[in-house]
């Protein structure tokens, strides 16, 4: 087991403290949805690397199924603790409780970029995300932009590698340029464990806000799982970047 210091571990529960205080709220919709992920990454050397995604979500425990999503990208390593990528993918959205037998509520084709900054605080790596979205969907065009803070912490050994179980801690807000600036909050606490080089596992939970016109809100729970391969061209191409999932 890893020892902190007793300033390092206060910084960590003011972190925690931050990212969990920002969407506290006693508004809730009914029933523990789950979110699915698959992700494959591969990397081609130091600096060059791509991905592909897979997300099915549900409004109810492995029931009612209402949202699925494809995407993918490439990411370029500027520095060891700075990052860029590009992505595009395709979201549906269908009606809440039918398992996708009804024509869909929403379809977006989607292209992003963003911006990816770690701090290295000894063992706990602190990962800043923005990214900048152009939504194209069925109910027109759109903009959104996000920014993430994550607290990721080894637990059994001094840094992430092979057979490192870890904790996750995330906050990310959601904002556009038109109606409600502030649309959508998410919080996430969960713990992850690298099973072998290739796999990576991760599961948590998620407590999502929705913020509408007229002062309308969503919040909703979710059990997250997710599973993720990296394969890589050679033994210097960059090694895994765990991080919080999308």
């Amino acid at each position: 087991m890893v020892s902190l210091p007793i300033n390092f571990k206060k910084a960590l529960i003011l972190i925690g403290a931050f990212l969990y205080g920002s969407c506290i709220s006693s508004a809730q919709t009914p029933g523990l949805g789950t979110w699915n992920v698959i992700t494959g990454r591969f990397n081609y050397n130091k600096q060059w690397h791509a991905f592909v995604e897979l997300q099915l979500r549900s409004q109810q425990t492995y029931d009612d199924f209402n949202y699925h999503e494809v995407k993918g990208g490439i990411g370029y390593m500027i520095t060891p603790s700075l990052s860029a990528l590009v992505g595009t993918g395709r979201y549906v959205t269908y009606q809440v409780n039918d398992n996708f037998k009804t024509p869909f509520l929403v379809s977006e084709n989607r292209l992003w970029q963003q911006i990816i900054w770690n701090q290295q605080f000894k063992g706990l790596r602190v990962e800043h995300r923005l990214r900048a979205e152009q939504r194209f969907t069925s109910n027109g065009y759109r903009n959104r932009f996000r920014y993430r803070l994550s607290a990721i912490l080894p637990i059994n050994t001094p840094t992430i590698t092979t057979k490192t179980l870890f904790l996750n801690v995330s906050n990310e807000f959601h904002f556009n340029n038109e109606q409600v600036f502030y649309e959508q909050n998410r919080f996430y606490i969960g713990s992850g464990y690298n099973i072998s080089p290739l796999i990576s596992l991760q599961m948590g939970w998620i407590y999502r806000a929705d913020y509408f016109s007229q002062n309308r809100a969503q919040y909703k729970n979710f059990w997250q799982t997710s599973l993720q391969f990296t394969l890589s061209k050679n033994k210097s191409s960059t090694s895994r970047n765990i991080g919080s999932v999308d």
